[in-house]
């Protein structure tokens, strides 16, 4: 039998009152106002509005189905997806950071669509995160979903609030990971995961 979990979020600016792109188009305006910019300037004119439009993609995640599947075979391996590319907000200076993850999961009674592991760090990605709860976030929702012998998940990115500020370390890496199951402790199978033994 196939099972279908729905993942929805609701958009962010949803407790921002009864028009909350008309309220964050205003404080993107007075930012700029107070940054000494000069709002008639025709390059300025439509800055708030594509400012709000593009933190509410940013932001708002998409809705979809989790796809489940019964593990007739007993695959009892690692199943990895590699390189699967993301990007998400920094919380604390509202800048971007993105990368790669490695997700992998050693099945239990039910495998899980591959594109689904994908989009189940987007959903978590498109949050005001810090990537050590992204990895956890994702870590935790699979092994409660599917419910594998083991969960691995490891994330390297780059945070341009390193990069272009602060102590400016263009290219630096963090990576971040996270294990549970037979795949919390050292063995071949979590050797598999891309930089696992750089953490």
């Amino acid at each position: 039998m196939v099972t279908l979990t729905r993942l929805v979020e609701p958009s962010p600016l949803r407790a921002v009152g009864p028009n909350p792109a008309a309220a964050v188009e205003r404080a993107v305006a007075d930012l700029l106002t107070a940054l000494g910019r000069d709002l008639s300037d025709e390059h300025l004119a439509e800055t708030p509005r594509r400012v709000a439009a593009s933190l509410t993609e940013l932001l708002t995640a998409r809705p979809f189905d989790l796809t489940t599947f019964p593990n007739d075979e007993q695959y009892a391996g690692l199943v990895l997806v590699r390189d699967i590319p993301f990007h998400s907000l920094c919380q604390h200076h509202l800048l971007p950071f993105r990368g790669v993850a490695h997700i992998g999961y050693v099945p239990g009674d039910r495998l899980v669509g591959l594109s689904k592991l994908a989009r189940v760090l987007e959903n978590s990605a498109r949050d005001l995160q810090v990537q050590e709860r992204l990895t956890q976030q994702v870590v935790t929702f699979l092994d409660s979903v599917l419910e594998p012998r083991g969960v691995g998940v490891v994330l390297e990115a780059e945070h341009l609030c390193m990069s272009l500020r602060g102590v400016r370390v263009a290219g630096a890496l963090t990576v971040t990971s996270a294990f549970t199951g037979i795949l919390s402790g050292s063995s071949d199978l979590r050797s598999q995961f891309p930089s696992s033994d750089r953490k």
